[in-house]
């Protein structure tokens, strides 16, 4: 068993963040509960679309007032509480959130980096439509995750990803890294352990690893940088749309799978593979693109 494997087995640190890919020992193994994300709060006052945030909302634990604002003021947005061409006057939102300028300033800067809103003289700061969004950040993916747009998003991120990981393990299967082949076996290894102990937290964070190793090791940058992708669709929680989503021994057979063909260098073995892995459940039937009639 290698040292990575080892340390994932016995590891129980709780962290308040992910892990970035690469970082595994160190994700949390303690569910967030449902109660625990913040949902669309409304102010108390006048204006009953914008609620008071708490000091340390449940659901932004470790983000500190900046990020807690830019959680709260994005899921209003994606929810459509706070509807496109609304004026967000910074005063206000400073007043009613009780945060300084400096905090609203900073965080109405990163929401216009995600699209969602756009601020101009004489104008001011103003929520923008749906077709501007930055709809790959992966703060979007989540907000829309668990908002009304749910279904939409898991059917296209699931579409999504159908069309990048087959083509990411086929190009995998050229590239001879063993220390990356080493590290997927051992995630595999790491979700069979935790299958057999019912641990579904451990499964799911070696499940996120091992498919971003997959798609570093393709070796095509456009493709690593759409990797964020699909660690947000595999974080997204809720109704599974493939069989990533639940420890079962037929996902963790598929996973070996992919490992045996990249091992023996056969792409189209693990295309395959990784096709019938992301068809597991006969939920993904309906979101599996059909072939084109001609």
């Amino acid at each position: 068993m290698s040292t990575l494997a080892h340390t994932m087995m016995t590891a129980r640190t709780v962290d308040a963040g992910l892990a970035a890919p690469g970082e595994l020992d160190r994700y949390p193994y303690a569910e967030t509960r449902p109660s625990d994300r913040v949902g669309a709060p409304s102010w108390d006052g006048g204006d009953a679309d914008l609620g008071r945030m708490g000091r340390r909302a449940a659901g932004s634990r470790g983000r500190g007032l900046h990020g807690q604002l830019v959680q709260q003021l994005g899921q209003m947005i994606v929810s459509g509480d706070l509807g496109a061409d609304r004026p967000l006057v910074p005063e206000e939102i400073g007043q009613r959130f009780e945060v300084s300028r400096t905090v609203v300033r900073e965080s109405l800067r990163v929401l216009e980096a995600k699209g969602l809103v756009s601020a101009r003289p004489n104008v001011g700061t103003r929520v923008r439509p749906v077709s501007d969004w930055n709809l790959l950040d992966p703060d979007i993916i989540e907000w829309r995750a668990f908002g009304p747009q749910r279904d939409d998003q898991r059917r296209e991120l699931a579409e999504l990803r159908w069309t990048i990981e087959p083509l990411a393990a086929r190009l995998a299967a050229g590239h001879g890294r063993e220390d990356v082949q080493q590290r997927l076996g051992d995630m595999v290894e790491i979700m069979g352990h935790a299958l057999t102990q019912a641990d579904s937290i451990t499964f799911s964070r070696a499940d996120a690893e091992f498919h971003s190793l997959l798609i570093q090791l393709a070796g095509n940058r456009m493709l690593e940088h759409l990797s964020g992708i699909v660690s947000s669709a595999l974080q997204v929680s809720g109704s599974p749309v493939t069989g990533c989503d639940r420890p079962t021994d037929g996902s963790l057979a598929h996973h070996g799978r992919i490992v045996d063909a990249l091992a023996t260098g056969d792409a189209m073995a693990a295309e395959a593979a990784m096709r019938q892995l992301l068809t597991v459940h006969p939920e993904v039937d309906r979101v599996v693109p059909a072939p084109r009639e001609h």
